[in-house]
């Protein structure tokens, strides 16, 4: 079983525009209304791919009982901690001509020391039964910086994914995560460092064992302690970027659930999945021509990377 965790979940809300226009007026159809974050996504991917999953989130107030509703429909197994503050919503404005899609992420409240309590023991009480346990997602203004260490230690035994940006990534990394997938500006406002690459390292150096890196048209980049590869397509995919690294996620998870750690064959499908989503409207799902995808891609070197051993008394 697929265990996934999302701290801080949305009510994604997604509509279509002819062509978006700033400061302009816009109609559209009746948008899409679903259960978001990035874990729920996770969730609903690997579920579609024949894995069991289950997945544990917070809801609260008007939004948070819409979630709920949206997530009971779904069929997702699913455990959700009642919190006190409302839950957040992300709008999609998904722009027809262009292509592209245009995202407003509200920040979230942070939960209740009470309600942090109650969240990681659900997660405590549910992870002895998984395989693979995937953290995903922010964490709300002023949640504690122990929350995610506890969340990776009581995945101890098993791969822990974690998917995550800020300060976090840097905190996954430290204690020890199996696998990681920031992408371009999410590493770089983590390590500071201008080149993703060095930046993938730094992460190794402190204690990740895997380094997903997504670079979106430029593809993405897995790097261990001894391997860097990049797997890409000829041209880039016009659709809904949103979910695309959710899938990735997806993907790295069923592979570790089946026993296959190979990073290469990690690569290959998270590639696949991540540009199948790209041409789903909505988060959480991939287009049944993933596996045309994962044939034509491009898979460039198997080249060593050197990475210094990492200095606790040092900044990385």
């Amino acid at each position: 079983m697929i265990l996934t965790v999302t701290a801080n979940p949305a009510l994604d809300l997604t509509w279509e525009i002819d062509r978006i226009e700033i400061g302009g007026a816009h109609r559209a159809d009746t948008g899409a209304v679903r259960a978001g974050g990035k874990g729920l996504n996770v969730a609903r991917i690997a579920q579609a791919q024949g894995f069991e999953v289950c997945a544990v989130t917070t809801c609260g107030g008007a939004t948070g009982a819409e979630l709920r509703d949206e997530l009971d429909a779904s069929g997702v197994p699913h455990v959700l901690i009642p919190v006190a503050a409302p839950t957040r919503r992300s709008v999609a404005w998904v722009d027809r001509s262009l292509g592209d899609t245009t995202i407003v992420n509200e920040r979230g409240v942070n939960p209740s020391a009470q309600e942090w309590s109650a969240f990681t023991a659900a997660v405590r009480g549910r992870v002895a039964a998984a395989s693979v346990l995937v953290i995903s997602g922010s964490f709300p203004p002023g949640a504690p910086s122990t929350i995610l260490p506890e969340l990776i230690a009581a995945g101890a035994g098993r791969p822990v994914i974690v998917d995550t940006s800020g300060p976090a990534l840097l905190t996954a990394a430290d204690a020890g995560a199996s696998v990681l997938k920031p992408n371009r500006a999410e590493l770089a406002e983590a390590t500071g460092m201008a080149d993703p690459i060095e930046g993938a390292r730094s992460l190794i150096a402190r204690g990740a064992g895997l380094v997903l890196l997504s670079l979106g048209a430029e593809g993405m980049y897995a790097v261990t302690a001894d391997r860097m590869l990049r797997a890409r397509l000829s041209e880039p995919l016009a659709g809904n970027p949103t979910g695309a690294g959710d899938a990735a996620v997806a993907a790295a998870a069923t592979l570790l659930a089946d026993g296959d750690d190979d990073p290469e064959h990690i690569l290959r499908c998270a590639t696949a999945w991540s540009a199948a989503a790209v041409l789903m409207p909505l988060a959480g799902e991939i287009h049944p021509t993933w596996r045309d995808l994962e044939r034509a891609l491009i898979l460039d070197g198997d080249s060593p990377v050197p990475v210094a051993p990492h200095d606790p008394e040092e900044p990385v």
